[in-house]
């Protein structure tokens, strides 16, 4: 009776146990990893919620807005408002979205406030503004790269803890990329260049075939006209060698 006591309390640890391990270790993980990467997103709006996009740079501004009007017939989805009005072009602006929808920070620092300058935030690279459908904002500073370049440092929506202390996030190099760029690469290409490029130099006449039949004052082919001397077979002329001098 005493064995099957000791057998009892062990299946129960045992079953405890494994409950424990497959709560905390298995599905613990997962929702443990859920969270982390959720922690990891730059941002939680998706691309259909954005409205419009500001790119200040240190060269230029970059104002983009999203063509309500486009169909299936009208492939133009973003127009460029400036510098200059334009369609824009679809795949830069695509490349943007995706890392500010997608975009995950590989790591979050707190630092005081005032080392701000340390990590290239005071005097950014670039600073992009979203407008979102609902009329909410939000901003990214884009600052240096970090001491290996692989990752900039960067702020979103900027705003001191109550501790003083800032966050700063270590993002893609990418966003460098998508965002400091000529103002051509911004506008759309054009679809079709049927221009051929134009010369200026003369096109050349071409030669007859064949070479005309003199003809005599009769308008037949001159058999009684003098046929031309030809000329002499010329023979290659031999220089003479040049003498040696004593």
């Amino acid at each position: 009776m005493k064995l099957q006591r000791t057998t009892l309390i062990l299946l129960l640890l045992a079953l405890g146990l494994g409950g424990f391990v497959y709560f905390y270790e298995i599905r613990g993980a997962t929702v443990r990893k859920e969270m982390k990467e959720k922690e990891q997103q730059i941002f939680s709006f998706t691309a259909d919620e954005v409205q419009a996009l500001t790119v200040n740079s240190q060269n230029t501004t970059i104002i983009l807005e999203r063509n309500n009007n486009s169909n299936s017939s009208d492939p133009i989805r973003w127009l460029l408002k400036s510098p200059e009005e334009s369609p824009a072009n679809n795949a830069s602006v695509s490349y943007l979205m995706d890392l500010l929808v997608d975009g995950k920070a590989n790591r979050t620092l707190s630092v005081p406030r005032n080392q701000i300058p340390e990590y290239g935030l005071n005097q950014p690279q670039a600073t992009i503004e979203i407008k979102l459908k609902n009329q909410k904002s939000h901003k990214l500073i884009l600052g240096k790269p970090d001491f290996n370049r692989r990752f900039l440092y960067a702020q979103i929506d900027p705003a001191t803890k109550p501790d003083g202390s800032v966050d700063v996030l270590l993002v893609s190099t990418d966003f460098g990329n998508a965002v400091n760029r000529q103002i051509s690469e911004w506008k759309q290409l054009p679809e079709n260049n049927n221009v051929k490029p134009s010369t200026n130099s003369p096109q050349s006449t071409p030669l007859p075939t064949t070479l005309p039949v003199p003809q005599n004052q009769e308008g037949q082919p001159g058999k009684d006209l003098p046929k031309s001397t030809p000329l002499p077979k010329l023979e290659p002329s031999v220089l003479p060698s040049p003498t040696q001098s004593n």
